[in-house]
C-alpha cells in the first residue's frame, strides 16, 4: 500500500459535498486540516491564501522561468440515491484500488499533485519557475473559487506558461479502429448555458381541461427540442485530434488532410448520439420540471429546466434562436438564466504542450498525446477566458467502467494509476 494511496483514501472519508442549498462547513475545515497534516512539507515551505472563503492558493516560489499553474478541486457531489457496493465515504483500499466518492473526480488528482509537490521538497528540488496550485473547494456548484483565484492571478500580473486542470485521461480502445493508450488533453471544453421553458395557458379546474394547456405546450416544445438536436459540426479540437492521430486512423481517412478528416467524422459521430455526439454538437438536457400545486386545478404556468452545453462555433445567442425557431410557440418563453460562450481552444503545440508531452513520456511512455474537446464544464474555463494554454488532463489510466464510475456509482482509483500521476506531476514541475 502507498502512501499517496492512503492519503487519499483518508481525503475520501470527509464528506466535502457541495450543494446548491449549502453545504457542511465542519467537513470542509476539516478538509483542510487533513491537508495540512498530510502534506507537512507542502504547507510548511509554500505561502497559503485562502481565497474567497471557496479556495486555496498554495506558491512555491521557484526559479526565474514562467510559472506554472495546476488546479484541482477538493469538493464533491452528493451520492443521494445511488446505490454503492462500498461506503462512499469509507475510502476503502481494497482490490488494487482507493474506492470512493472524489476518488476520480477530483481527489485523486490534488492527491497526485500535492505528493509530488511534498517529494520534490523532500528532495531539495526547487522548480524552474513558479508554481501554483490552485484548490477549488466549490467546483461542483460553479466554481466561485477558481474564479476569484483566476480574478486574483491576473490583478498580480501572472503569466503562466501552463495552466492544467482535470479533464481527459490515459484511455485504450476508445476511439473506434485505434490502438494502444492515448492520454486525451482537453484543448478546451463546452460552455454551459442554463436556459428556462415557461408554457403559458389559461388556468382553471381540472373536471373541464381544455386544448392547449400549458403542460402540453411544454411537453410539446420538449418533444421538438429532442427531435430536432442542434447540427453536428466539426471543430478545431477534433481537427486538432484527427492530426495527432494522423496514420493510426482507419483507410482511408489516414490519407486525407486533418480538416477534411474531421469534416467527414462529424455527421458520422452526431448520428452515433452520447459521447461521440457531444463533441460535435451543441446538446440540450431537460434537468427539471415544474407545474401545478393542487390536484384538482389546471396550472396557469408550466416550466422546464434545461442544461444546454454549447460546442465551440456556437454561442448563447444563437442557441436562444435555435430553442425558439425549434419550439415554434408564441406561448411558450425561452428564457436564459445564464450562460457564456466558448473558450477559443489552447494550442496542440509550443512550451506549454511540449512540457506536458515531456512529462507523459516519463509517466506513461506508451501513450498518445491526443486533444480534444472536453464535453463537461470545469474550474479551468476562469482561466482560459485570461490565459493560453490552459489545458484539461488527469494524468490516470482508466477504463471505462471507471469513467462511468465519475458521478455515479462505486467511483474509484487503481492504486498504479494514482502512482502514475504523481509521476507525472513530479515530471511537470521539474520539466
Amino acid at each position: 500500500m502507498t502512501t499517496a494511496a492512503e492519503h487519499l483514501g483518508e481525503l475520501l472519508r470527509i464528506p466535502t459535498v457541495s450543494r446548491a442549498e449549502g453545504r457542511d462547513e465542519g467537513a470542509f475545515a476539516a478538509f483542510r486540516a487533513a491537508l495540512e497534516r498530510l502534506y507537512p512539507r507542502t504547507f510548511g515551505a509554500l505561502e497559503v491564501e485562502e481565497v474567497a472563503a471557496r479556495a486555496l492558493l498554495l506558491t512555491w516560489r521557484g526559479g526565474p522561468g514562467r510559472p506554472v499553474v495546476l488546479m484541482a478541486h477538493g469538493d464533491v457531489v452528493p451520492v443521494d440515491g445511488q446505490a454503492w457496493s462500498r461506503n462512499p465515504f469509507g475510502g476503502a483500499i481494497e482490490g488494487g484500488a482507493v474506492h470512493g466518492r472524489g476518488a476520480l473526480d477530483d481527489k485523486g488528482a490534488l492527491v497526485a499533485v500535492l505528493e509530488a509537490v511534498e517529494s520534490l521538497l523532500g528532495d531539495g528540488t526547487a522548480p524552474s519557475g513558479d508554481v501554483l496550485v490552485s484548490i477549488g473547494l466549490d467546483e461542483e456548484v460553479g466554481g466561485a473559487g477558481a474564479r476569484a483565484v483566476a480574478a486574483l492571478l491576473a490583478e498580480r500580473g501572472i503569466d503562466p506558461e501552463l495552466v492544467l486542470d482535470e479533464g481527459g485521461a490515459v484511455v485504450t480502445g476508445m476511439v473506434p479502429g485505434v490502438r494502444g493508450p492515448l492520454a486525451l488533453v482537453g484543448l478546451t471544453e463546452k460552455s454551459v448555458a442554463r436556459v428556462r421553458l415557461v408554457a403559458s395557458a389559461t388556468a382553471g379546474h381540472a373536471s373541464a381541461p381544455a386544448r392547449g394547456s400549458a403542460t402540453a405546450r411544454l411537453a410539446r416544445a420538449l418533444l421538438r427540442i429532442e427531435r430536432r438536436p442542434a447540427p453536428a459540426r466539426t471543430n478545431p479540437a477534433l481537427t486538432a485530434m484527427v492530426a495527432a492521430l494522423g496514420p493510426r486512423l482507419p483507410r482511408p481517412l489516414a490519407a486525407l488532410p486533418p480538416a477534411r478528416t474531421a469534416a467527414l467524422l462529424a455527421p458520422v459521430l452526431g448520428r452515433a448520439g452520447g459521447l461521440p455526439a457531444a463533441l460535435v454538437r451543441t446538446t440540450v438536457a431537460v434537468t427539471g420540471l415544474a407545474a401545478g400545486t393542487a390536484a384538482n386545478v389546471l396550472p396557469g404556468t408550466a416550466e422546464a429546466r434545461l442544461n444546454v452545453r454549447i460546442a465551440p462555433g456556437d454561442s448563447v445567442e444563437q442557441v436562444l434562436r435555435r430553442l425558439r425557431r425549434v419550439v415554434r410557440d408564441r406561448a411558450v418563453a425561452v428564457e436564459l438564466d445564464d450562460g457564456a460562450d466558448p473558450a477559443p481552444p489552447s494550442p496542440a503545440e509550443g512550451e506549454g504542450w511540449d512540457r506536458l508531452t515531456r512529462a507523459l513520456a516519463v509517466s506513461h511512455p506508451r501513450a498518445t498525446a491526443v486533444p480534444y474537446l472536453m464535453v463537461q464544464a470545469s474550474d479551468a474555463r476562469f482561466f482560459a477566458e485570461r490565459w493560453r494554454p490552459v489545458y484539461r488532463f488527469a494524468p490516470f489510466a482508466i477504463d471505462r467502467d471507471e469513467l462511468a464510475s465519475i458521478h455515479g456509482t462505486d467511483e474509484r482509483l487503481r492504486v498504479d494509476a494514482l502512482e502514475a500521476g504523481v509521476a507525472f506531476f513530479r515530471a511537470l514541475l521539474t520539466g
